[in-house]
Formats: structure tokens, sequence, C-alpha cells
């Protein structure tokens, strides 16, 4: 199980989430299309008593090949800019860079 660290640091830049948030350059090197970030599904994630619990198959997140299970503790979490979970994965798909959930899910 692969756990999630909060913004390591990185000298790389950032790309936008949307249009009205961009990472930080700690959870995102790269841009829109070579980038480890990326939203993904409210399905693949599940809220437990200690953090979060995602599992991602391919097609949930343009890095993923292989199903993969994160465990993120809640105090982690990054809030998202938007109402929607993003997970940043670094330096392969079997780790976990960022994690962000909308605010009201914190």
């Amino acid at each position: 199980m692969a756990s999630v660290a909060a913004l390591e640091s990185g000298s790389a830049l950032a790309h936008s989430a949307d249009r009205t948030w961009t990472y930080p350059p700690a959870c995102c090197h790269g841009d829109a299309v070579t980038g480890e970030c990326d939203r993904i599904p409210a399905t693949t994630v599940t809220p437990r008593p200690d953090g979060y619990v995602i599992i991602l198959r391919p097609g949930d997140h343009r890095k993923v090949t292989h199903q993969n299970r994160y465990f993120v503790p809640y105090d982690v979490v990054i809030p998202s800019g938007d109402d929607n979970f993003h997970i940043c994965l670094h330096p392969t798909e079997e780790d976990g860079n960022c994690f962000f959930a909308p605010v009201d899910m914190m």
C-alpha cells in the first residue's frame, strides 16, 4: 500500500488543475499532458476514520496502468480548488505524492 506525502520539495513548474486553480509545484512535475496530477472519480475514494483509501484502475488517472491502492491520512490532505478529488502520482504510479479533496469532504 502506498502512502501519500504532502508537498515534498521540488522545483518543477506546476500545471493547472482547471481554469480556477493550479497544483502546487511540489506536487506536479510537468504539464496537463505529462504531469502526475489528475482529477479522479469520487467513486474511487473511500473515507475511513483515519483517512482516505483510494483505489485507482486504468482510466481513473492518466498515469495508472494497473490497479493501485493508496492510503492518505487526513492530516496530509490538501483542499482542492474545485469540488473534485485529485491525486498526484510521483515518481511512479505506485507512489502518491499529493492528494486533494473538496473542502466539504475534509
